[in-house]
């Protein structure tokens, strides 16, 4: 006697979920890029809405395809260590200036503020952390490993976020020297700061979030967070060497965070060639 499990299209319609609901994270990722490739082109005025609003699609792309894939007490976890400790270390960097720097945000261009922190800088932490933690698990197994390589997939991407964000006075040092060789306006000591805070934070992830692997034995359920993650590096890397003037921003962004999107590329594709 042989059973036969029937695994072709429909095939998890027992569940009761609608079909529609497993295309919201790729619709939410087209919303996203939308965004980003319209912002540089947008007025100054309109480009404040398009920030938040391009971190409000990010994060909703992250956690509804963190749902669908991983659960909902995964996400849920994820998501409150992430945005708590995002505002936590926020708090901190306006108030003590550790360990970013002495810095003040223009708390009326960024959408709504708590203690002076707008709510879209927490969420930002959260959705970048969602990628740059999955990169790291795909790319190395044992925790440190998975950590550093995590670590600096979020920190280097704040290479590209911080000239940007500084460009449009959306927060600004107080003393900005010494800066970054290539990145005038932005502190050494900010990239150092982001460095402990996303290993502090990649620690707390990968210790408390199980490793849950993807549905599809291909990997083909983290496309998603694939795109987010290399699409922030090639954009970031266009965006400033075409669009914003600042062409030392983008080689010098594109080659920190290359470091590790070049072999997250030959990972997630040694398969197919």
């Amino acid at each position: 006697m042989s059973i036969r499990v029937y695994s072709g299209p429909h095939a998890e319609s027992h569940s009761g979920r609608p079909n529609w609901i497993a295309h919201i994270p790729t619709a939410l990722l087209a919303l996203t890029i939308a965004l980003q490739i319209i912002w540089p082109l947008a007025s100054a005025d309109l480009r404040a809405t398009l920030t938040v609003l391009i971190v409000w699609s990010f994060f909703l792309t992250a956690v509804s395809h963190a749902l669908l894939n991983r659960g909902w007490g995964w996400t849920l976890t994820w998501v409150l260590i992430s945005t708590s400790f995002g505002f936590a270390i926020e708090y901190l960097g306006t108030r003590t200036g550790l360990p970013f720097g002495s810095y003040q945000y223009a708390t009326d261009k960024l959408g709504w503020s708590l203690a002076g922190i707008p709510v879209v800088i927490a969420l930002a932490w959260a959705m970048m952390s969602y990628p740059a933690l999955i990169v790291g698990r795909r790319l190395a197994t044992r925790p440190l490993a998975v950590v550093a390589i995590a670590t600096w997939a979020l920190a280097t991407w704040d290479l590209f976020l911080d000239p940007q964000m500084v460009g449009e006075g959306y927060w600004i040092w107080s003393s900005p020297t010494p800066a970054i060789p290539g990145i005038p306006g932005i502190p050494i000591v900010n990239f150092i700061g982001w460095l402990v805070a996303s290993f502090v934070l990649m620690v707390l992830l990968n210790r408390t979030l199980p490793i849950r692997r993807p549905k599809s034995s291909s990997g083909r359920s983290d496309v998603i967070p694939s795109i987010l993650y290399l699409w922030t590096w090639v954009g970031g890397i266009v965006a400033n060497v075409f669009f914003l003037g600042r062409p030392a921003v983008g080689v010098i962004g594109g080659i920190a965070m290359g470091l590790v999107a070049v072999p997250y590329i030959w990972r997630i594709t040694e398969r197919t060639i």
